[in-house]
């Protein structure tokens, strides 16, 4: 499996025709994997009372709903995100809400739980772990208080 770097393609598996790549959503499944992995994400920041107030929604059907979306058009599978929302602009769509390194740590514990207990092909494990370790360093916009 290819190690995407910022701004990449989403990376594919090899299937054992090296002419012939899988994406990990099709590797998955599809999206009924990425919707139980954010399922297991949210059940978690929903108890977090530091992760908590930085979702304004009453519930956080609409967050999982645009995670969702956004994990499942990354890793291959089709780009109802983008056609629902336009580009995913993660770092603007995250300014408002203030993140540190803190909040950070936090986010990263709950989804390394949930890939976890995801079923997850070992080769693609430290691949994903990896692009969350990445991502959720790039929505960092607070410094710490002194």
């Amino acid at each position: 499996m290819s190690r995407p770097e910022a701004g990449d393609s989403p990376p594919h598996a090899a299937d054992g025709n090296a002419n012939e790549q899988v994406t990990l959503y099709e590797l998955v499944g599809g999206r009924p994997w990425f919707e139980a992995l954010v399922a297991r994400f949210y059940d978690g920041v929903a108890h977090d009372p530091e992760l908590r107030p930085l979702y304004p929604e009453a519930d956080l059907s609409g967050a999982r709903d645009r995670l969702c979306g956004f994990l499942v058009q990354y890793w291959g599978g089709p780009d109802d995100y983008s056609r629902q929302r336009g580009h995913p602009r993660l770092r603007m769509r995250h300014h408002p809400y203030p993140i540190d390194a803190r909040a950070r740590d936090r986010w990263l514990a709950h989804m390394r739980t949930a890939v976890a207990a995801a079923a997850l092909p070992e080769e693609a494990r430290p691949v994903v772990e990896e692009y969350f370790e990445r991502a959720s360093s790039a929505m960092i916009n607070r410094l710490p208080e002194a």
